[in-house]
């Protein structure tokens, strides 16, 4: 049985759980790296794949021996089969904030289930701590992305738009790795003041400001970077802002190690954002792996303890509605004497003619 069947196993067993149901299919590809549709179950005895036959060759050949997983195509099995499934399971889990109450009614009503527990997010608490193979997909990720922000500064030219910039950008990604882990963002001039901009028909002007937000996936794993960059020169009225958001950008990978808390990290940028009259108003940060935004969150509302081996973002932004935006982001490895910028392009005024 794989690593990571085996832990969830013995959580199962530390729960008094004798069956769990796993019906996200991030996690579902996490526990077994099967990305067809179906459900896991986790029996007595048994690990389940329940699916139908438009993917059972693709199952088939994802699995090997070692995953000790059996798989069905549901449009064999009958209301008996359901009902043998957790057959003396007194306690089964299920992943509350994924099912819904519909989801919920059938389960119990279709496998006949005594008591369905919550599982509260084990199995993505779990996740946000990467062993070796995750941390060289994510590498890679963020490799990459770097290799195709240094594309992309040779390809801007003014005149285009940024919906041009946004398809190279993706084409970039989809030639050298497994596509985009999120939509790019490619906001330029006013619209940078806007934190999730969707790219738009602006061109790009001889004196301008742009900020790009883009990410791939390599083997499912995410990469996230950010970076505001000039065309021509550096407004002067952008100065101040773009060293006050690096200056804590900076301050916060001096700060991340494992056991720092994510609070007192995120208030200290709070702090020094509204001495200066702005609001830091997204999160400083997020984990990064399977999905893009995983557990913890770097916010004012959230308290996390940082373990070794966690990945996650460091992005303080500053947006003046109307006027600019400046935000700089890395992907970052948590380790116990500090960290590790797995994004690693430029961030002090990058400037294209």
């Amino acid at each position: 049985m794989n690593k990571k069947m085996q832990w969830l196993r013995n959580q199962m067993l530390s729960l008094n759980l004798q069956g769990i149901i796993i019906s996200n299919p991030v996690n579902i590809r996490y526990l077994t790296n099967i990305q067809a549709e179906g459900v896991l179950l986790v029996t007595r005895k048994e690990n389940i794949f329940l699916t139908d036959g438009r993917y059972i060759e693709d199952v088939h050949n994802t699995l090997t021996l070692f995953d000790e997983i059996v798989v069905y195509d549901v449009r064999g099995l009958t209301r008996d089969d359901y009902e043998n499934f957790f057959m003396f399971c007194e306690n089964v889990g299920f992943e509350e904030n994924y099912v819904t109450y519909a989801k919920y009614k059938e389960y119990m009503h279709k496998y006949k289930i005594n008591s369905l527990v919550e599982t509260e997010n084990m199995i993505e608490k779990q996740r946000q701590i990467k062993d070796e193979e995750e941390l060289e997909s994510i590498k890679k990720a963020c490799q990459i992305t770097d290799e195709c922000y240094a594309y992309i500064l040779n390809f801007i030219k003014p005149g285009m738009t940024e919906k041009q910039i946004a398809r190279e950008i993706d084409d970039y990604f989809y030639k050298n790795a497994e596509g985009t882990s999120f939509d790019t963002i490619v906001a330029s001039g006013e619209n940078s003041s806007k934190p999730h901009a969707i790219p738009s028909d602006r061109k790009i002007q001889n004196v301008d400001i742009i900020t790009i937000d883009m990410g791939c996936r390599i083997n499912g794993y995410c990469s996230d970077m950010t970076r505001t960059f000039f065309v021509g020169e550096v407004p002067s009225h952008v100065k101040p802002i773009y060293e006050l958001v690096l200056k804590n950008q900076e301050q916060v990978l001096r700060d991340l190690r494992e056991n720092s808390n994510t609070k007192q990290i995120t208030k200290m940028v709070d702090n020094d954002f509204r001495l200066h009259n702005y609001d830091l108003v997204h999160a400083l940060g997020h984990g990064v792996g399977l999905d893009i935004h995983e557990a913890p969150v770097l916010g004012i509302n959230s308290e996390n303890i940082l373990k070794e081996n966690m990945v996650i973002t460091n992005e303080p932004g500053i947006y003046i509605a109307g006027q600019f935006g400046v935000r700089i982001e890395d992907t970052v490895l948590i380790t116990k004497g500090g960290c590790e910028t797995l994004t690693k392009s430029p961030k002090k005024y990058v400037i294209i003619k």
